[in-house]
């Protein structure tokens, strides 16, 4: 086996399991299993729209974390597209009205009375870009170094038009129990030639994308949760650039408590 970074989660298994029927085509499932390390992993989330001119930057931002050594076993982004900016003369076709209810939740928490575009959250606490310095890098090494306070074993299984996560947790103290599971089904390398609203006429490209989210699911009464999730994939998306990300995350405070993204 491979050494692996401190930061990084475990890759159990990958392989392909294959069934042959006769004379009927081949049926292959991808198979990975990822396991959470020691070290927790953050989640930063962008609200976003392509019908804001101010979010093309913070998009690009969100793209080129990895480029600075803040990849997905260490931070994983995650970009909500919301639908209030729909109304305002272009349609974005990643937006959800979930994503924008999900926002909402996330302000009324923080007793903020109103929402935008673009915001960040990282580990549910609002984050804003500093116009000469960046702290990401910084915050999110202080993350990494705090204790995580659930494991997460996300086990992938994957097919032409599906994909089937089984995704068990168990909360490191049985007696914080509030925590919430979420899966979220996101898109690499998504491009779209915008043709109204303040961005028409660009071409914007997406990371990040998130296609499903799936939760919350609510741990039992010692701490844990063990829940399967079957997404099926649209002719629109791009296999190959899904991934899938389990996190836990408190209701209360919006805190990460541990998050792993897995293969495909």
């Amino acid at each position: 086996m491979n050494n692996l970074s401190i930061y990084s989660p475990h890759i159990l298994s990958i392989g392909i399991v294959t069934m042959l029927f006769g004379s009927l085509p081949t049926l292959a499932a991808e198979v990975c299993t990822v396991v959470s390390g020691t070290q927790r992993v953050a989640t930063i989330e962008l609200y976003t729209s392509e019908g804001c001119d101010s979010c093309p930057p913070a998009d690009k931002w969100l793209s080129e974390l990895p480029v600075k050594k803040l990849g997905t076993e260490r931070l994983i982004p995650l970009a909500f597209h919301v639908d209030y900016w729909n109304q305002l003369g272009w349609t974005d076709p990643f937006a959800q009205a979930r994503f924008s209810d999900r926002q909402r939740q996330h302000s009324k928490r923080r007793g903020a009375t109103f929402v935008y575009t673009p915001q960040l959250l990282l580990n549910g606490q609002n984050y804003r870009r500093g116009m000469l310095f960046d702290a990401i890098a910084g915050k999110v090494n202080s993350i990494n170094s705090s204790r995580p306070l659930a494991d997460i074993k996300l086990k992938i299984s994957r097919t032409s038009d599906s994909l089937h996560a089984t995704v068990e947790v168990d909360a490191k103290n049985p007696q914080q129990r509030d925590a919430q599971l979420f899966l979220a089904l996101y898109e690499n390398g998504l491009v779209n030639e915008v043709k109204a609203g303040e961005n028409k006429g660009h071409t914007l490209k997406h990371d990040f994308v998130v296609r499903e989210l799936a939760g919350p699911f609510k741990m039992d009464n010692i701490g844990r949760v063990r829940h399967e999730q079957t997404f099926l994939l649209a002719r629109e998306w791009n296999a190959r650039n899904l991934k899938l990300a389990a996190f836990v995350q408190s209701p209360q405070n919006g805190d990460v408590w541990q998050a792993v993204a897995g293969c495909p």
